[in-house]
Formats: structure tokens, sequence, C-alpha cells
């Protein structure tokens, strides 16, 4: 077992509680995303015991950072949402030049993986002007709710393995968001129950794919990827705080994102 990935999952927890933030991206920072893919993607085949010691800590770090911070993150994005988006901005600015390090190790820049950047972050930036569903709290689990919750578990994680790309947000954009969030708040074991089914499944398809790129396109794969990085920054972005007080909090943020980034990195495999 690799223990050590207890708090790599807590990390990784954290940061897809937030809309906005992808939990590859910090996979990325910390230097496991190549492992967690392949791990993924072949816990199920007949390899399965070469990978679970990697994804067994990694869920546990996971889980425990989900559950044990629901309540704090709800909290901070209520009470200080432009702090806390903008220490989620220095993270991201931080880990893209950490990107273009790992795409040159791969492969050689083309005109064709500019424009293949410059399309993934218009595509992901365009996100910013999506509005959410607005969309109350599922208490009561139909078939169609059920669905609904089992679908949004699958995009949700899907986009999770992609740097750049937040399950949070994809919930968000969707309207389940708020239900997912309580659920876990309240311990609510049925919602819990088929969102992390929907969870699982997307887990095992797209990382078969996303592994099979990496395999066979290395370059444009991260050229995409860092499109999607850098196109994150627009979703983040909270706006201009109101006050002087959140002016220097989201300052403080931003700096403390941007070291953050420089540990974790320091720290990776």
């Amino acid at each position: 077992m690799e223990w050590k990935n207890i708090w790599r999952g807590m990390a990784m927890g954290t940061s897809d509680l937030i809309p906005g933030v992808s939990g590859g991206t910090i996979a990325v920072i910390l230097g496991i995303y190549d492992q967690l893919i392949e791990a993924i993607s072949g816990v199920f085949s007949r390899y399965w015991k070469k990978y679970i010691g990697f994804l067994i800590p990694l869920a546990i770090g996971m889980g425990t950072a989900i559950i044990a911070l629901s309540r704090i993150i709800e909290y901070l994005l209520l009470e200080y949402y432009a702090p806390t988006q903008f220490f989620f901005i220095g993270l991201i600015l931080g880990i893209i030049p950490l990107l273009f390090v790992e795409f040159k190790s791969r492969a050689s820049i083309r005109p064709i993986h500019v424009i293949a950047m410059i399309v993934a972050t218009v595509l992901v930036a365009s996100m910013a002007f999506l509005n959410p569903v607005d969309s109350s709290i599922i208490t009561d689990v139909t078939f169609g709710t059920a669905l609904l919750l089992f679908l949004s578990g699958w995009l949700g994680s899907m986009a999770m393995l992609l740097p750049g790309i937040s399950g949070s947000f994809v919930l968000l954009l969707i309207g389940v968001y708020p239900t997912v969030i309580s659920a876990i708040s309240n311990f609510n074991l049925l919602i819990i129950g088929i969102v992390g089914a929907g969870v699982a499944v997307g887990f095992i398809v797209s990382s078969k794919v996303i592994r099979y790129l990496l395999a066979n396109f290395p370059g444009m794969t991260f050229s995409v990827i860092i499109g999607l990085v850098v196109g994150s920054l627009a979703v983040v972005f909270p706006g201009v705080p109101a006050t002087a007080l959140m002016w220097t909090l989201s300052v403080i943020a931003f700096i403390a994102g941007i070291v953050v980034v420089r540990l974790l990195s320091r720290y990776s495999v």
C-alpha cells in the first residue's frame, strides 16, 4: 500500500468540492496523473493486484476530505467566496509551467498543438458564461431523480479526471450540486450511493480513453490538457473583490495558491 497517497487523495478530494477546480489538476501537480489513469483503467483487469495498493489509500484520502470538509467548503464559498477562488487561481497559474515541462518531455510543440490548446481554452472558458440550473435539493428519490443523479455522477467523474474541468462545476451546471453537497453533509447514504455508482462507472470508462490517448497521442493530449487548465481560469475567476478586506484576503490567498503548488510539486513522485 502506498500510504502517502492518503494525503494526496485528501488534496484531490478537497479540490473536487470546489466548482471550477479539478482533482485531475491536483494529480498533475502531485506527479501522479499518469499513475492514476493507469491504475483506474487497470483495476478491473487481471492485473488488479498491481493497482489496488495505489488506489485504496488515494480513495481513503479523497473520501475523508470530502466528508470532513464539505461543511467548511460550503462556509468558505458563502462567506469568503473571492479569496477561496483566488487561492485556486493561484494553484492553476502555478501548474501551467509544470504542464509545459511535462509536454516537452513527451513531444515537440507544433502548430497543430497550439491550435488544439487555443480551441480547448475557448471551450472551457465559455463555460463561465453558462448559467447553472437553479435546482432545489432532491430529497425524494424516484426512478427519474435516481437516473439523473447516476448520470450526473458519471459526467462529473469524467470531468474530475481531466485537468482543468471541474466535476463539481459540471454538477452545478446540471443542477444537482446542492443535492450532492447536502447528501454528503447529512450522510444521506441512498443519494451518496447512487451518485457514487455513477462516479465509479465514469472513472472506469474515461480512464481507459485517457490512457489510450496519452499512450498514442501524447503531444495532442497534453495540448488539450493545457488548454483545459488555462480555460478554467475564466470559470474560477470570481470577479473583482468588493471590499478592501476581500482584496487583501484574495491577494494573500492567490499567493498562497502559487506557494502550495511549489510545495506539492517538490514532493511529487
